[in-house]
């Protein structure tokens, strides 16, 4: 019987051949995981509408600055260098909680941005000595730690009503229900979730900034019935998320006629809250790298690990950390205009 020959050339080739056909297949092919990906920050003048208002004209603007969120593809994950710059990969379950899908959290999060668009006009108006009604009608849940307890308990979306059978409306008083409460002791919240209204037995950790204080692991924001003097517009499109609050509230102060930017491209990230607390955010290293792109003179972050991690990477980029929109206002009051 004749001996198959091959030569080296031929399982070359071959072995080439099929290198190819992987590279191309892990370069097309999603895998569970995520990537965020930095987008370069865009002025808000464009989004923001306010009924009488006026933009003034002095070549600054402010800036609001979002992160892209895509499937990374199996070549990005196995080679992180072919990720874009700036990128983080994040796996599946820190995006998607779990029982709930990729297009449920979707909707909850343009939720958040609706609701973060009134808070904000509702947070300006009033600095700007305009009447604003606003009535808290309890805590809605942003995020939860999937490391935590109330993981198994709470999801984004769900309002929280009462705490250990106190009423709750405002994040001041949720705070206050779980003062005295002992750290890894469990508490009674009553939430609203689909219509439907129930008691839920949740567990607490130590907080990481105060070890003798519990709590939950969750992002909270207020929610509220909001009645504006002036009609404010505001629209990202399909951006989601409470992230844009401080660079609205800016926005919608400037427009009322207060010169905010004087001049500067100013950059801000932050939630905010009725009473003009700035919370945290996340996804703060791609949106510091889309505000370099943007050539910003300077960038706003909430206090604490959200500013670190910007002046990580920050390059030449000015950080500020700020606490509430009034610190934001006299922070930029105090800088050298244009």
């Amino acid at each position: 019987m004749p001996r198959l020959r091959v030569s080296p050339t031929s399982l070359f080739f071959a072995g080439a051949t099929l290198l190819a056909a992987v590279v191309f297949i892990a370069a097309i092919t999603s895998s569970d995981d995520f990537l965020f990906i930095p987008d370069k920050a865009q002025p808000v003048a464009t989004k923001v509408t306010v009924q009488g208002g006026r933009e003034p004209e002095n070549g600054g603007g402010i800036y609001f600055v979002d992160v892209s969120l895509r499937k990374a593809r199996w070549l990005e994950r196995l080679l992180p260098f072919l990720q874009p710059d700036g990128a983080s990969l994040v796996p599946q379950h820190a995006v998607v909680a779990p029982g709930q899908s990729f297009a449920e959290q979707r909707v909850q999060a343009q939720d958040a941005m609706d609701r973060s668009e009134q808070t904000a006009a509702a947070v300006a108006l009033k600095a700007a000595g305009y009447p604003v009604k606003a009535t808290p009608t309890g805590v809605l849940v942003d995020a939860v730690a999937l490391d935590a307890p109330a993981a198994s308990s709470l999801r984004s979306g769900d309002l929280i009503v009462a705490a250990r059978g106190k009423p709750v409306k405002t994040v001041a008083e949720l705070r206050e229900a779980l003062a005295s409460v002992e750290p890894g002791k469990p508490v009674t919240l009553r939430i609203e979730r689909g219509g439907s209204t129930t008691d839920r037995r949740v567990g607490t950790v130590r907080s990481p900034d105060d070890p003798g204080r519990a709590i939950i692991g969750i992002e909270v924001s207020e929610d509220a019935q909001i009645v504006l003097p002036r009609k404010v517009m505001i629209d990202l499109g399909n951006i989601g998320g409470p992230s844009a609050g401080l660079p609205f509230a800016l926005q919608v102060y400037q427009e009322l006629g207060k010169d905010v930017d004087r001049g500067l491209r100013v950059a801000a990230t932050g939630e905010i809250q009725l009473d003009g607390t700035v919370s945290s955010v996340g996804g703060v290293k791609q949106k510091t790298f889309g505000v370099r792109e943007a050539n910003a003179d300077v960038f706003l972050v909430p206090a604490g690990e959200n500013a670190a991690t910007a002046r990580r990477y920050a390059g030449g980029l000015r950080v500020i950390p700020v606490e509430s929109f009034r610190q934001a206002l006299h922070v930029l009051q105090t800088l050298p205009g244009k």
